[in-house]
């Protein structure tokens, strides 16, 4: 099951973070106004996402991504708040409020998830 977890992780990791570089300006849009550097906020956690992603699929690094992972969860989580908030579209689709905001525990999940990866 960890395996597959991992792979799920990692899957997902690579593709968030190459969609980063793909569609810089919907991740851009998602950084909350009163952080500044938004393009550069944007390029660091798509790097991290890679890293994450890759090191899970190659199952290299596993014990250091896995011990990190929940951290940078949190400390993306302000986007996910601030998206719900202002109700900005995910990538080119305009969901309903609710969804976003019901993305929101799925971040806890996420970082459950991870958290079981290391144990």
């Amino acid at each position: 099951m960890k395996t597959l977890i991992r792979l799920f992780y990692g899957a997902g990791f690579l593709a968030a973070g190459i969609a980063h570089f793909k569609r810089p300006n919907g991740f851009k849009a998602i950084v909350p106004a009163f952080l500044p550097f938004n393009q550069a906020i944007v390029a660091v956690s798509g790097v991290i996402e890679v890293i994450y992603g890759a090191a899970l699929l190659l199952n290299r690094g596993t014990s250091f991504v896995t011990k990190t992972m929940p951290a940078f969860l949190a400390a993306v989580f302000p986007a996910n708040v601030y998206m719900a908030m202002k109700n900005i579209p995910l990538g080119e689709k305009k969901l309903p409020a609710w969804v976003l905001w019901a993305r929101l525990p799925l971040q806890w999940l996420l970082i459950q998830g991870a958290k079981k990866m290391d144990s």
